[in-house]
């Protein structure tokens, strides 16, 4: 009886619930009276100032004759445009997940020499206390991975022994076990609940060598490998939102030649976009390569 109460809404609650509403309602107009702000929006909609950071930094609106209008929003990060940094990262054919990371601890991007330092800091702190997947992450997996994600982090704490010291040396600690653990929290939690719906069971351990994202791909799969089908589709989908980014800008595509293909084990999204600008000049893109690694065993 106990095991059931707890998980039913019964007629009780429902009786105590309207009283809750009727007893503890507060009346629209005092919100206005008193300059209370819903949320983060004041009653005309606009952003309410919370905080103040230099990370970080977002558009939703654009003043056009004195008058905000909506546009599509950017997001700059240490006043870099999101879209151009990734960008930078498709055209250059590398992973950009730890130049980011870097980027907003340390409000600069990382030159070859700390880049490399930063990588090997993290791949050496990509790892998890013993036993810590099988007394946290197996036990009652849930089907939403925040929840997971929130209950491994949580109970990590009672795994630091410097848990309550907030001097600036060991929470920049924190910053980075948790940068480092984060992709092997959220695997593993999918793999364990994936497991508690009658599939295989199969935990791989991160490599040190890897780049994050490349390690999020050999940990979640059984052979710790990606095909060239997959390949295939992720360099098709970098061509489908470089095209949807020049759409976004105004761009008129007239035509769109760019095709897959296979060299050497790598696919790319090679040839030729002719488009138009909205002032009537023809600019010709002559080349368009996005390059994705095959990674096979």
């Amino acid at each position: 009886m106990v095991e059931n109460i707890i998980f039913e809404i019964t007629p009780q609650i429902n009786k105590l619930s309207r009283i809750c509403m009727e007893r503890d309602k507060i009346e629209p107009d005092l919100y206005i009276s008193y300059d209370v702000k819903r949320g983060l929006r004041d009653l005309n909609g606009k952003g309410v100032l919370a905080g103040l950071t230099n990370i970080s930094e977002v558009y939703a609106k654009r003043k056009v004759d004195g008058q905000e209008i909506p546009c599509p929003g950017e997001l700059y990060y240490r006043g870099y445009n999101v879209k151009e940094l990734t960008r930078g990262f498709l055209d250059e054919d590398r992973f950009g997940f730890e130049e980011v990371a870097y980027l907003l601890l340390f409000g600069e991007l990382p030159d070859k020499q700390d880049l490399a330092e930063f990588f090997e800091e993290l791949g050496e702190r990509r790892q998890l206390p013993q036993n810590f997947f099988r007394d946290v992450i197996m036990k009652a997996p849930a089907e939403n991975l925040m929840i997971s994600l929130s209950k491994s982090i949580l109970t990590l704490y009672s795994y630091d022994d410097a848990a309550e010291d907030i001097s600036f040396q060991n929470v920049m600690r924190q910053c980075l076990n948790l940068i480092s653990q984060f992709p092997m929290l959220a695997v593993y939690s999918y793999n364990a609940y994936s497991h508690s719906v009658g599939n295989s069971l199969f935990i791989h351990p991160p490599k040190p060598e890897l780049s994050t994202a490349e390690n999020i791909l050999t940990m979640l799969r059984p052979d710790q490998s990606y095909s060239k089908v997959e390949a295939e589709a992720l360099a098709e989908a970098n061509l489908n939102e470089f095209v949807e980014n020049l759409a976004q800008k105004g761009v008129q595509i007239i035509e769109n030649n760019v095709k897959i293909q296979e060299y050497g084990g790598s696919w790319k999204a090679e040839g030729n976009v002719t488009v138009e600008e909205q002032i009537g000049v023809t600019n010709y893109i002559t080349e368009f390569e996005e390059t994705r690694q095959t990674n096979e065993r």
